[in-house]
Order: C-alpha cells, then sequence, then structure tokens
C-alpha cells in the first residue's frame, strides 16, 4: 500500500485500539511507611524498616494487567532478573534484596491502594522504579510524607527531582521531558532550520514538559500544536490538522499505541512528514505489533516499521548486541529470565536495578532509609552504568539522566545523528558530553564495585 492510498481499515481499528492500547502509557511512573513498631510518628532518620539481618525487601508498582501491560510489564521482569543476579553472587553486604511488584493496572486508584499495602502491611525499605506520571503522582507525597525512599520513577517527569525540599525522598532516574525536547529543538533548528514543525502532544505533563523543551530552540518553526488524551484513541481530527496546518515535520510526544495510530492515520490522509517521535513512543518492535494489531492485519508490522523516524536513546538497547552492557543483560537474562526474549523494557528495568544496587552498596553495611537517600545525593552523580550520560544527583536536584543522543531508525536499529549531548532543566546549555560517561563498561562481576 502506497501512502497516498486510503485505507478504510484504519477507522475501524480506532475502535479495536481501545482495547489494544499496549506499552502506551507513559514510561509519560506504603508498609511500615516509615513507622516502627506500630506507632504513629513517622520513622526517624535511620530507619531501619524492611532492613534486616539478611534481607532488604523493595517494593514497585507496575500495570501488569489492562491496557499499558504489554511491553511495561516487562519492565519488573528484567529487573528481577537482575536482583537474582545479584543475589546469587552473594547480595549486598550479604542481604538478598525481596523485590515485590503489585499491579496497579496503570489506575491512580489502585497505585495507592497496592502502595499501602506495600508500605503498611509488607514494610518496604524504599519504593523502586514506580511507573507511570498520574499513577504515581497519586502517591508521591504519600511516600514522601512517610519517609519512604522512592527512587527511579519510571517516567520522565520534571516533578520528580526538580524540587528536592518538597520532595526529599524521591528520585527521578532517565531523562526529563524538557531536556529531551531541548535536544530534538536544537537538532531540528540546526539542520532542519526550514522544516514547518508540527507538534503532536499527550494532553498532560508529558506532552507539556517535552513542548517546553522544544520551545527553547523552536518557537518560530512551529505551525501547528495538536494534542490528544490518553485512552481517546481517534486521533484522526489531529493528524488531519497537522497536515492541513502545513507540517513537513512533526514532534511527537507520545506513547507507543499513538505513534502506531499516527502513523495508521496519516497513511490513510496520504500524509508523510518527517516524524521525531520522543524515546518513550519509539521502541520499533513494540510499534511495529501495534500497527499490526490496530490494522487488523491490514498493515504487516515489524522493527522496520518506523524506518526513518528520528528519535532519542539515553541507554544501549537491543538493537546493539555488542555493547558490553547489552552483552550482560544477555547474560542476566539467559541465567535468570523468565519466558520471552531479552527486550529494550527488560533493559530499562535491569538498567535501573544496577543502578539501585549502586546506591545500596554506597550507602554502606549499616543500611537505612536516610542513608540510601544521602547516598545518592552525595555520590549519585559520580554512579557508573549503562547510561550514556551522567547522573544530575545532588543535594539540589533528584533529577536523572543528563543527557541522550538523536538517532534516525533504521532496520529496528538507530543510526546515531548527533553525539552524546548533556544539559539540564531551564536555560541550561547544551553541550556534547566530556565525562567518558558512554564508554563506561561493566565490570567483570556484572555488580556494582
Amino acid at each position: 500500500m502506497t501512502n497516498k492510498q486510503r485505507a478504510p481499515w484504519v477507522v475501524r481499528s480506532t475502535t479495536a485500539a481501545v482495547g489494544l492500547l499496549a506499552g502506551t502509557l507513559v514510561l509519560a511512573g506504603c508498609g511500615a511507611g516509615g513507622r516502627e513498631d506500630g506507632g504513629d510518628e513517622p520513622a526517624e532518620a535511620g530507619s531501619t524498616v524492611g532492613v534486616t539481618d539478611d534481607s532488604i525487601k523493595v517494593g514497585a508498582h507496575y500495570p501488569l494487567t489492562g491496557v499499558a501491560a504489554p511491553g511495561y510489564s516487562e519492565i519488573p521482569t528484567g529487573a528481577q532478573a537482575y536482583f537474582d543476579y545479584v543475589n546469587a553472587n552473594g547480595g549486598v553486604y550479604g542481604r538478598q534484596i525481596d523485590y515485590l511488584v503489585r499491579d496497579d493496572a496503570y489506575d491512580p486508584s489502585q497505585t495507592t491502594s497496592v502502595t499501602d499495602e506495600l508500605v503498611l502491611q509488607e514494610e518496604i525499605f524504599a519504593m523502586l522504579g514506580g511507573l507511570g506520571t498520574p499513577t504515581h503522582r497519586a502517591v508521591v507525597d504519600t511516600l514522601n510524607e512517610e519517609e519512604v525512599p522512592d527512587l527511579f520513577v519510571s517516567s520522565g517527569s520534571l516533578q520528580w527531582g526538580d524540587d528536592p525540599e518538597a520532595k526529599p525522598w524521591t528520585f527521578g532516574w532517565q531523562p526529563d521531558y524538557e531536556i529531551e525536547g531541548k535536544v530534538i529543538g536544537q537538532y531540528i533548528s540546526e539542520n532542519l532550520p526550514d522544516a514547518k514543525v508540527g507538534l503532536f502532544l499527550q494532553d498532560d505533563d508529558f506532552g507539556a514538559d517535552g513542548e517546553k523543551g522544544v520551545r527553547q530552540y523552536l518557537d518560530s518553526q512551529i505551525v501547528s500544536v495538536q494534542k490528544y488524551t490518553s485512552g481517546n484513541t481517534d486521533v484522526g481530527p489531529q493528524v488531519a490538522a497537522l497536515q492541513a496546518d502545513g507540517a513537513d515535520l512533526v514532534i511527537a510526544f507520545d506513547t507507543p499505541a499513538y505513534t502506531a495510530l499516527t502513523q495508521l492515520v496519516s497513511l490513510s490522509l496520504g500524509y508523510s512528514p518527517q516524524w521525531f517521535y520522543s524515546n518513550v513512543g519509539s521502541d520499533p518492535t513494540l510499534v511495529g505489533g501495534l500497527l499490526s494489531n490496530f490494522s487488523e492485519g491490514a498493515v504487516e508490522g515489524s522493527s522496520s516499521s518506523l524506518d526513518g523516524v528520528l528519535t532519542t536513546e539515553y541507554i544501549p538497547g537491543v538493537d546493539a548486541p555488542d555493547d558490553p552492557w547489552v552483552q550482560l543483560w544477555q547474560k542476566v537474562w539467559d541465567e535468570n529470565g523468565s519466558d520471552g526474549d531479552l527486550t529494550n523494557y527488560r533493559i530499562y528495568g535491569m538498567s535501573q536495578a544496577y543502578t539501585f544496587v549502586q546506591a545500596l552498596f554506597a550507602a554502606g553495611e549499616d543500611l537505612t532509609r536516610e542513608g540510601l537517600r544521602d547516598a545518592v545525593e552525595e555520590q549519585g552523580g559520580d554512579f557508573a552504568g549503562p547510561n550514556l550520560a551522567p547522573y544530575r544527583f545532588s543535594a539540589d536536584s533528584h533529577m536523572g539522566i543528563a543527557g541522550m543522543r538523536v538517532v534516525q531508525l533504521s532496520g529496528g536499529k538507530g543510526e546515531a545523528q548527533t553525539d552524546i549531548l548533556v544539559t539540564d532543566i531551564g536555560d541550561a546549555e547544551i553541550t556534547t558530553d566530556d565525562s567518558g560517561q558512554a564508554d563506561d563498561a561493566p565490570p567483570e562481576s556484572g555488580i556494582p564495585e
């Protein structure tokens, strides 16, 4: 089918997509709850809730069922495989990591319920990688009030790290959406200065933060801004408006299902702009599968379905099998993984788990909640790992990875278009990273030293 042929199945596919939104809602992310001995007061600094001589109990909330499960439910399987690997090799100062994952179905009310279970009944030591902006927003204040370390939220919202005074126990992990928008905006302004830019945005912090970054560099080039509400799969009006407004390059801060939907609608309209999808929405394998599902088989989706699309990357993925980190993750998965292949989502979970284990070692043998928080603030900026750019962790910032590179997809692989670019929120300059972080390789043991 050519781009100019109209496809009647596109209209039908939007109905089918309601039940098939998969991996779609951002990667836009309490037990004793800091209370000891059943007391009513928050634990004092130095709390060891969830820690014994031989174990560390850690919690997480993920969509294991429901519309967001495909893709995102794989993240904790990767983390579990890495924790199993660490436990089999002696744990952290002799302690085994007990990882408890609860299903919130990407429903904030369920996130509240399972978080209460984890903190008040299971008495976790820390929350790790809670997924989703609207879901984690529902529990972030509770976790901070209860003084539970809330590490490495699986979302790029600014709120996890831009105000440590307000949320002293919460830390981001991945690059935030604002700095991704800045990197995208600068790349287009320098390489495609005549492009008429359209924005396709999820109507929440994900889209707003991305737009904030993009506009620092592209404000005068933007000819159309279209937004969608997650859950409403009829994006025909927005894509048609982008076409009518003359956008020949579209930047999309969306999730994978909406990447697939915009591709299908564009195909039916004969609209073929240059697409630049945020990292969240650009996994080639997942989007390829969604294209096939949403079109009811009329489009044969594959990892090559997004050929020519521009996006960003901040950790190496399955398209780089010779990378030493990917080789470690493959070893870990082969030894400890559950069913299925190593995927980018599982690599995300392993990478996040590696950072958490590194933080536990940094906190020392006499592990406390305050000690863990302080270790990330004081040492986290120098943590090693698969991240291509350094972390920004400090007492003044709980933001995560500082940068990324622009890539163009071809055959399911990302071909680098820039060096590793680093920046920060606000008007911080974008520079080429000279830290050497992208050249880091794992220790021989595969466990942080």
